[in-house]
């Protein structure tokens, strides 16, 4: 096989195995956030006046397209979310080949790479199809950092000064919501960086392209001021206040969500039964982070590609923000949680390419300590993956039980009272409307004939 295909095959492979995970894991069938979509956005999703609002860009507009597509074509079936989610994620690993292609990296440190990417820890990102637009805004990031890699490596194609003008208002305004405050923040340290490193001409380039990314933070923000928020949470002071209350509580919090990329916080809940255990695993990954930023400095490997260090301040800075917008739930395992896998996987990408690349380069001169710190990165990151992935192969058929039940329940919905369905369909169950949100979506759903109600046999 040609070298460049077997690097192409890996993330085809991995998409395969996503979308095998998703049906069998999986139903159609509306639940949790779901029912805030039906009920804001169905049945008419070519209606302009719930497009065009004051905190549109907020809103995700490309998911309106996959709403209209969905409702056009598949009857509102949630499973075409989730293969778009899965699709998504394929994206993100095709970036990243061309990228380890360009760097003639050692194809099996590709094949870690893909471990991690393709791994089951974000198993509630793709069971949750109403997540799938953040699959793709990270295939978009990943391709912004590599644009901006190749202009600094100087193997730039013709049209990439204009892209990495262009691409934060098309990725910042229509693919990545609420996600884009780290995507944002880490192009601009990263065009700041390269500005400050740049010698002769052509540095100030980097400025235009921190500017236009800040511009689109800028509308985002804009928009963002419209919007109203809703959630609940316990937390009724201020950070400050409890950061005088409970520091450790932070602390905890933050040091425990690093040990998520090495084993999934739902199965380490399973096992661990002290702090002792997550803190460990979560210092060692810290350190990983410190050690390969190190190494980024020490070896000047950002003089030849930038990638590694965009990806380890996007990873670390992503931990940062999940505490900073997920304290107020007072739970320290929260930053634990499956969905938030897809942002810190970033920095664990960072940590294994920023060795699969200063190895060889240093091999003549490479120290004990480097080749351990390198293979022990390696091992920790594929062993937690791959047991967190088996885990999750064995508990598909049990998800998918669940899912059948809810479904089952949805087409019936009318024998339940509001209580059986604020208790089964993950809907906010903290809150006394619950139940009559999810009657109301389900009501949506059946009178148009829409996902589980659908008449032409697919339902079944």
């Amino acid at each position: 096989m040609n070298r460049k295909y077997l690097y192409y095959f890996f993330p085809l492979l991995g998409t395969v195995f996503g979308l095998w995970y998703v049906f069998s894991a999986t139903c159609d069938g509306i639940y949790s956030d779901y029912v805030r979509l039906v009920n804001s956005y169905l049945p008419d999703v070519w209606n302009p006046d719930k497009f065009f609002l004051p905190d549109i860009l907020t809103r995700i507009p490309v998911n309106y397209i996959g709403r209209i597509l969905n409702i056009s074509f598949f009857g509102y079936n949630i499973m075409f979310d989730r293969v778009l989610g899965v699709l998504a994620l394929g994206l993100s690993g095709m970036v990243l080949a061309a990228y380890c292609f360009r760097k003639n990296l050692s194809i099996l440190w590709f094949g870690v790479l893909m471990v991690v990417l393709f791994s089951l820890n974000k198993w509630e990102m793709l069971t949750n199809g109403s997540g799938w637009a953040h699959f793709l805004s990270f295939a978009f990031f990943y391709y912004h950092y590599v644009v901006l890699d190749r202009v600094w490596s100087r193997e730039e194609k013709p049209k990439d000064r204009r892209i990495l003008i262009l691409l934060p208002f098309v990725t910042t305004l229509l693919v990545a919501g609420p996600y884009c405050a780290i995507y944002s923040v880490t192009v601009i340290l990263a065009c700041g960086f390269l500005f400050l490193m740049k010698k002769g001409k052509g540095k100030g380039s980097y400025l235009i392209y921190g500017i236009s990314t800040l511009i689109a933070l800028l509308l985002y923000l804009w928009s963002n001021t419209y919007a109203v928020e809703d959630h609940a949470a316990p937390a009724t002071g201020s950070i400050f206040d409890q950061l005088k209350e409970t520091p450790g509580f932070f602390v905890r919090f933050f040091i425990k969500s690093f040990s998520s990329m090495v084993i999934g916080g739902e199965r380490a809940e399973e096992i661990f039964h002290t702090n002792f255990p997550f803190l460990l695993l979560g210092l060692l990954v810290i350190g990983f982070y410190l050690l390969a930023l190190w190494y980024n400095w020490k070896y000047r490997l950002y003089e030849k590609t930038v990638l590694p260090f965009i990806l380890l301040v996007s990873g670390g800075l992503n931990h940062v923000l999940i505490v900073l917008s997920r304290w107020i739930f007072l739970k320290e395992n929260y930053g634990l949680s499956s969905r938030y896998a897809l942002q810190y996987q970033a920095g664990i990408l960072g940590i294994l390419l920023t060795f699969a690349l200063v190895l060889p380069v240093k091999r003549k001169k490479a120290v004990p300590f480097l080749r351990f710190a390198a293979a022990g990165a390696c091992a920790l990151f594929l062993a937690g993956n791959c047991y967190t992935t088996y885990i999750e192969i064995k508990k598909a058929p049990y998800r998918l039980e669940n899912f059948e039940k809810r479904a089952a329940m949805a087409r019936d919905f009318e024998q339940y009272t509001d209580d059986e369905l604020r208790a089964n369909f993950e809907y906010r169950p903290g809150r006394k409307d619950s139940g009559a949100k999810v009657r109301s979506a389900l009501t949506i759903l059946k009178e148009n004939g829409y996902s589980v109600f659908r008449t032409d046999g697919s339902a079944e």
